[in-house]
Formats: C-alpha cells, sequence, structure tokens
C-alpha cells in the first residue's frame, strides 16, 4: 500500500458512507453492543480518539463490509471490491480488503512486535509479507475492533480476552501510544 494521505472525510462522504453501510444491511445485522453499523461507528470513534489517520478511520468505519474470518455476514462480495474504491478510495479500500482478508489462526501467531509478518490471504490462500505502515494500520484496528466488541459481550471478554491481551500487548510497539493505554485500560 502507498503511503497514507491524511484524508479525513468530508461530511458529505461520511454520510454517503454511512448510507451504503445502511444500504447493505448493517443497521439490521446484530453485533454485540447493537448492530453492526453501530459496532462500525464505533470503531471509527475509537480511532479518531487515538489520532489515526483519515484513511485509518475510514478502513476502520468499512472494515467489515466483506465479512472478517471472525465474522461472516458480508456487506458486499469480495468480488466487488471497486464499488467500495468508489467510495472511500483506493488506499482505505486495501486496508478493508487487507482486514477483512486476514487468515488469523494462520497470521496471529506470528505476529510478534516486529515489522517481519507474514500475513495469509483466507480469500486467495495467498502468503505475503505486509509493509510496515499497513501492518500498523491493520494492528490498530485490530485494537480498535477488538476493544469493542469484548466492552459489549462479557462472554467473549472472558474466554477471548486474555488471549487478545496477550496479542495485543506483543505488538504493542507498533500500536499508537493511545491504543495502547486503551489496551492496558481494558484488557490489563
Amino acid at each position: 500500500m502507498a503511503a497514507a494521505r491524511r484524508h479525513h472525510l468530508t461530511e458529505r462522504e461520511q454520510r454517503a458512507v454511512e448510507a451504503f453501510l445502511r444500504d447493505r444491511g448493517a443497521a439490521l445485522i446484530p453485533h454485540p453492543g447493537g448492530t453492526l453499523l453501530e459496532h462500525l461507528e464505533r470503531v471509527r470513534g475509537l480511532l479518531a480518539g487515538w489520532g489515526a489517520d483519515g484513511v485509518v478511520q475510514t478502513a476502520g468505519l468499512c472494515h467489515a463490509t466483506y465479512g472478517t474470518d471472525g465474522f461472516g455476514p458480508t456487506l458486499l462480495p469480495v468480488t466487488d471490491r471497486a464499488t467500495l474504491v468508489a467510495l472511500i478510495g483506493q488506499q482505505a479500500e486495501e486496508l478493508v480488503y487487507f482486514y477483512a482478508g486476514c487468515d488469523r489462526a494462520a497470521t496471529y501467531p506470528g505476529l510478534d512486535g516486529t515489522e517481519a509478518v507474514v500475513f495469509r490471504d483466507r480469500f486467495t490462500g495467498r502468503e505475503h509479507q505486509p509493509s510496515a505502515e499497513t501492518l500498523r494500520a491493520f494492528l490498530t484496528i485490530t485494537a480498535a475492533n477488538e476493544l469493542d466488541v469484548l466492552a459489549h459481550n462479557a462472554d467473549l471478554a472472558r474466554r477471548h480476552g486474555p488471549g487478545l491481551y496477550r496479542l495485543l500487548t506483543r505488538v504493542g510497539r507498533l500500536l499508537p501510544p493511545a491504543a495502547r493505554d486503551a489496551v492496558a485500560r481494558q484488557l490489563g
């Protein structure tokens, strides 16, 4: 992925993205803490609060568009990536695809706090090493997503909180300081 611009969505662009998500059913899909749309908006809010780049915030808002390894419903088939590119731009869409495509079982064990990580794409099976910038963005979105899910589901927090705490502290130096602080407060 090319160097991220600090592009923040205009109010009009933000409304267009939210309308797209609503039109695709995000406001009707149950998710811890309410609906998928509410979760996506909270993730974007966490990222904004942590000072994440506008491209990362937009990717966070749309991170579940193609589903994820941990969340099956999709808002758009991965074969229709051009639709999301037209809406949020190529850089943000590439992060959405990267996040959605992460094969967690194959990738998470290799996340060790260094930038030398091999990712497996669950859609293609292809393995590759992401750029440091992409890795950092992915981990920041991961932290925001997981902290929001666990804050709204006590059972998931009990079952997965300790493992996520270990993962997110292991990669901590790759996260923004505000995200590290949030991980320590919520899961530590």
